[in-house]
């Protein structure tokens, strides 16, 4: 090759590079020039390059909050967090600000939001890596503007969106966990195994994301391709159409011992190596809606956890606590909006399917949420109730009104009578992963002090025994 021929080749090659997109981890300071007033216009800056990306974020389950999917297998929903019904807010329908702070999109503040809107994607809540990129809580997706101080002390400055959109980079633990460690309304409050803790952990808390252990981002297990994040929460997803799990790292008989690789048919691996979940802060277990409204003092329990809000009721917690084990194929069953219940008997919100004789089931671990929530007497369907903003529970504490607009609100109708009911939600632990040395062993399973109910599994008796 003559020195002409290299010398255009590299010309060509240097104007496919110029002309390319900056990656998320590359210096951005020499692409964007502010100033922003606003996050849809940081979003209008990214999509000169990055259009596809927005094409590709709106396409997931992140933007949507909800996809057609089967219940049981036979059952087609539309289902996620857009209308979901859980025993802890219960449901995001006319309760939108503050909800959707959470949601990868800005501006979700009732129904006419348009999912179409690409300068509505939030680029910044995923990719933001100086830490200080925040959502305000109230208010529906937007980032933190300035704060006035109190009793003259200074405020604080809103996020620097230019700062922000200047030093963009790969999503961290610290982006995915500044949502995912916080539903239900604070840190350590919903899943059980994902809370702050996870931030910077201990090996012996999780042997995954520890920095002496493999310190794994939640993507090195959530793999991606044009978005679409690998994985979904049983709750939102009972079909598990999107589904990850450890043999996708590790083998299916991973044990040295083929005595261990045989259990492996039947038992999930979270099973063993998570012998507990919530080891660090306690996690909610119990919710009493019934009991918000009245005036008492605060109360708080042994771990220094409320156990009353006036707004919110009463509660319970735990901590280091050993999760329920059930049959589990990959389905499961779930309350959609306008079931009919019996309010004398517990409601299952959600549950796993399975069964010892089901070919595809495995026992795995579970947090139990229970709680005490507001239903249609009449109707005799749980009622979405409107909690935040104008006229809600948290304004008014009239449940009455709250149940007429949120049902209202979610398209249901209201008879105009309510009461209480008793629900359950069954969460899949599936982080926490301890070190092989604090796994289970033989005697936590089988003997006089196991820890599984077997007659509860479907067997007669220990089979060990």
């Amino acid at each position: 090759m003559n020195r002409r021929f290299l010398k255009l080749v590299g010309l060509a090659v240097l104007t496919v590079l110029l002309a390319a997109p900056a990656l998320a981890g590359e210096d951005h300071s020499q692409y964007i020039e502010g100033p922003f007033e606003s996050g849809p216009e940081v979003t209008k800056k990214c999509l000169e390059c990055h259009e596809d990306a927005a094409v590709d974020v709106m396409a997931t389950s992140h933007w949507t909050w909800t996809v057609e999917q089967k219940i049981e297998g036979d059952r087609t929903v539309e289902r996620g967090k857009k209308n979901v019904i859980n025993n802890f807010c219960v449901s995001i329908s006319s309760n939108w600000p503050r909800c959707t702070s959470c949601h990868i999109g800005y501006g979700w503040k009732d129904a006419s939001f348009d999912f179409s809107d690409k300068t509505r994607v939030d680029c910044l809540v995923c990719h933001d890596t100086t830490g200080t990129y925040r959502k305000n809580p109230k208010g529906a997706g937007m980032p933190m503007g300035p704060t006035p101080g109190k009793d003259g002390a200074p405020g604080k400055p809103g996020v620097d969106l230019l700062k922000v959109a200047q030093n963009v980079g790969a999503p961290s633990r610290k982006t995915c966990g500044s949502c995912h460690f916080f539903g239900g309304g604070g840190d350590k409050v919903k899943h059980g195994d994902l809370d702050s803790s996870l931030f910077q952990p201990e090996r012996e808390l999780d042997v995954h994301m520890s920095a002496d252990g493999q310190d794994f981002t939640c993507q090195e297990c959530h793999v991606s391709e044009d978005h679409k994040i690998k994985g979904n929460a049983m709750v939102v997803s009972p079909s598990h159409f999107n589904r990850m799990g450890c043999t996708d790292c590790h083998e299916a008989g991973p044990h040295e011992q083929s005595r261990l690789n045989d259990h492996t048919a039947r038992v999930a691996c979270q099973t063993c190596h998570i012998p507990t979940f919530a080891r660090e802060y306690p996690t909610k277990v119990y919710w009493d809606w019934s009991s918000a409204g009245e005036d008492r003092e605060p109360e708080s329990d042994e771990y220094g956890m409320p156990t009353y809000h006036k707004k919110k009721g009463s509660f319970s917690w735990g901590r280091d606590i050993v999760p329920y084990y059930a049959w589990y194929n990959g389905q499961a069953g779930a309350y959609t909006l306008g079931d009919r219940i019996d309010p004398e008997e517990v409601t299952p919100l959600i549950w796993p399917v399975g069964r010892k004789k089901d070919k595809e089931a495995k026992i795995y671990p579970f947090k139990v949420m229970r709680g005490r929530q507001i239903y249609d007497t009449g109707n005799r369907t749980l009622v979405v109730p409107h909690l935040f903003g104008k006229g809600g529970y948290w304004a008014t504490y009239d449940w009455n009104r709250a149940a007429a607009d949120g049902m209202a609100s979610a398209g249901q109708p209201y008879s105009g009578e309510y009461g209480w009911t008793d629900t359950i939600m069954y969460w899949r632990i599936n982080h926490m992963v301890a070190p092989a040395e604090d796994s289970l062993g033989c005697l936590d399973c089988h003997g006089d002090s196991a820890r599984l109910d077997w007659k509860a599994l479907g067997y007669r008796e220990d089979p060990m025994d």
